[in-house]
């Protein structure tokens, strides 16, 4: 057994962080999470008699029987108030290729990072930027991973934009609201380039910051949603422009499995909740000129992504919502099976949506 201390570490990254969920089941144990399959892994919060906080990280080959509390789609709430997420533990590779980097959009605890691409065959030309929310049910799968890092070097290159991937906290050691909250400090810190004098030189030499793309998949495509939103109410940060809103087989409520949202986020205001259910006067208020929204021909979040749809290009807002079907494909697939014949359509549509005038 090793602990950790501070509650910041490099092996953990942002994952290290645990907050306690309301409403929380019984507690007779520290709380814990784990990712499964592989080998159990559980990080525990405990309090030292000095009041300083522990990360404690214990591993098992196989996990200890226990008592179900809440299940979901993508994580298991245990009455001892452990959270074993269903998912792959999340795998981080470095920036491989000269035209990918990391950067600090915020420095104090908790981090807040992101990864950024440009095209390999770029020119002095300012480039439009795609700021970027990666998928997996707000619990799960990573910005640095090398699923996504293959997607947005991808999108980079097809779209010919300088690409912000976000690596946004997750339940349950940051769980929503903490999401939207860095989405929008993301988009601001994007702002701080305007003048050409911001902290990150790539956005400073390359970005073309009246030409902003807000986009994801999943549960990415929510916060999307959201960030173009409370730009339609607030108007965007000052010195940028959000041209467009892309939202990839997106994750809204309303299809009858809303629970596991509702539980992860602390100050849910229930079912009608406009991050979850959008609502009819936040788009009539969007806040861009352009929005694409992509579906999966098999995906059972299909509906959801219509519907978007159908609300949006019905309500007053006034710009243009391009709906795409992406045939052959399920849930995703875009990210996870790059090499689909059919998934590979994917990127050039959001390559076309972009360039397009």
């Amino acid at each position: 057994m090793a602990t950790i201390t501070p509650l910041c570490s490099s092996v953990f990254k942002q994952h290290a962080f645990f907050r306690l969920m309301t409403p929380t089941p019984p507690r007779e144990t520290n709380p814990a999470f784990t990712y499964s399959p592989k080998i159990h892994q559980s990080l525990s919060l405990s309090t030292a008699p000095n009041n300083k906080k522990h990360i404690t990280l214990t591993a098992a080959a196989t996990p200890p029987t226990k008592e179900i509390f809440h299940e979901f789609d993508f994580f298991v709430v245990y009455t001892d108030g452990t959270v074993e997420v269903l998912r792959p533990t999340p795998a981080f590779v470095p920036p491989f290729e000269l035209h990918i980097k990391d950067a600090e959009i915020t420095t104090t605890n908790p981090r807040l990072t992101a990864r950024l691409f440009l095209p390999k065959n770029h020119d002095n030309k300012k480039l439009p930027v795609v700021l970027y929310f990666h998928g997996s049910g707000f619990c799960s799968r990573s910005a640095l991973g090398p699923e996504y890092t293959n997607h947005l070097a991808d999108i980079a290159n097809q779209s010919n934009v300088l690409a912000v991937s976000v690596e946004y906290s997750k339940f349950p050691a940051r769980p929503p609201p903490a999401c939207y909250k860095e989405a929008l400090a993301s988009l601001d810190w994007i702002a701080l380039h305007a003048s050409g004098n911001g902290p990150e030189p790539w956005l400073n030499h390359h970005a073309d910051l009246q030409r902003v793309f807000v986009a994801g998949n999943s549960a990415g495509g929510n916060i999307t949603h959201y960030v173009v939103s409370q730009v339609g109410k607030t108007g965007p940060p000052k010195g940028i422009n959000v041209e467009g809103a892309i939202m990839v087989h997106p994750f809204f409520g309303g299809l009858g499995e809303d629970r596991q949202w509702l539980y992860m986020c602390e100050d849910n205001e229930g079912p009608e909740d406009p991050r979850l259910k959008p609502a009819a006067e936040e788009l009539n208020t969007f806040g861009c000129r352009r929005a694409l929204v992509c579906v999966a021909e098999t995906d059972p979040l299909r509906p959801a992504g219509e519907n978007f749809f159908r609300d949006l290009k019905n309500s007053s807002w006034g710009g243009r919502v391009e709906l795409e079907l992406n045939k052959g494909i399920g849930h995703s697939d875009q990210v996870y099976k790059p090499y689909d014949e059919n998934a590979r359509l994917v990127v050039p549509r959001i390559a076309t949506f972009i360039n397009q005038q």
